[in-house]
């Protein structure tokens, strides 16, 4: 017991961010030995990280980066419940780590799996960050975009809102100074923030799998029958075909108008258009070869609890 004292219950609770009658107990339990005392503190963290594994997370960060050389650009997500856990200092150190980790790995590799420096996975880091912290964290997903071994390009990044939304984006080229061109940079650039605004769903048209396909056949289809005016369907054909244009228009990031052009008073500027230009700019060929887009808590159901269904609950013991 000689170990107990204000000194280590101050050293535990900064080691472990735990409560101070939690530090106390843990020490005690632990006959004073400090070691010994952070592990109870974890256990006792996953238990409560466990309680809160079915929470949605939905807040948290979007943080990106891109090497030294240009030639990869890496993009991921970590989920924490609340806006104002997500400003909490560890958890923002986590997010860094978790980059940092999947800066170094190979593309489709598991996030959760990846090893930090603490030797320790982002699953499980995550697991005991969520003990120490009180709400679910979730390192989600994580994206790259890179240029091939013996291929010319260069890559970026955009984060917008504070973390809210981040894109990554690619693009091969002819030569090294092709790539390095401010023309080129720009255009690199204004892609990324025209993907964070637009939300496009994919980069060409060709890329968009028939099932979305059909699928917005179907609405195109629902529109025409639940026309006040209906066209005779011989001419729906030639009219769904001017609907999927123009929601190509919307959707296919090189089809759409540039946000960035029209700010400057420029209408009619697609970012194919674009692209075009930088190339002749640069004097030599520009490919967008990929992008990743990703929004903070996209696709997440969070739950919302029946107010009154809870006291009728407790009321009914």
């Amino acid at each position: 017991m000689a170990g107990i004292n204000a000194q280590a219950i101050k050293e535990l609770r900064e080691r472990t961010q735990a409560g101070m009658s939690d530090c106390k107990s843990a020490l005690v339990e632990a006959d004073g030995d400090m070691e010994k005392a952070v592990e109870i503190i974890l256990k006792k963290g996953l238990a409560k990280s466990a309680k809160k594994a079915s929470a949605a997370a939905t807040e948290g960060e979007v943080r990106a980066s891109v090497s030294s050389d240009k030639r990869r650009a890496t993009l991921v997500e970590v989920n924490i419940q609340t806006d104002f856990a997500a400003r909490n200092d560890n958890f923002r150190e986590f997010v860094g780590q978790v980059l940092a980790a999947a800066e170094k790995a190979p593309a489709g590799a598991e996030l959760g799996q990846l090893t930090l420096d603490n030797g320790k996975s982002i699953a499980d880091t995550a697991t005991e960050l969520t003990g120490r912290i009180g709400e679910k964290i979730d390192a989600r997903r994580w994206g790259v975009v890179e240029i091939p071994e013996g291929k010319h390009g260069a890559t970026t990044a955009y984060v917008h809102l504070g973390g809210k939304i981040g894109v990554i984006v690619s693009v091969e080229t002819s030569t090294a100074e092709v790539a390095a061109h401010p023309e080129v940079q720009k255009f690199l650039e204004d892609t990324a923030m025209q993907a964070a605004a637009m939300s496009p769903v994919a980069l060409r048209r060709e890329d968009i799998d028939d099932e979305s396909k059909a699928k917005q056949k179907e609405i195109f289809e629902g529109q025409l029958r639940e026309d006040p005016k209906p066209k005779p369907e011989n001419a729906w054909p030639k009219i769904i075909e001017g609907k999927f244009n123009k929601w190509y228009s919307e959707a296919v990031l090189l089809e759409q108008e540039s946000v960035e052009a029209a700010s400057r008073g420029l209408s009619g500027q697609t970012i194919e258009k674009l692209r075009a230009d930088a190339e002749k700019a640069a004097g030599g060929s520009v490919t967008v070869t990929h992008f990743v887009r990703f929004e903070r808590g996209e696709g997440i159901v969070k739950k919302t609890d029946d107010f009154a269904a809870e006291v009728a609950k407790m009321a009914g013991g």
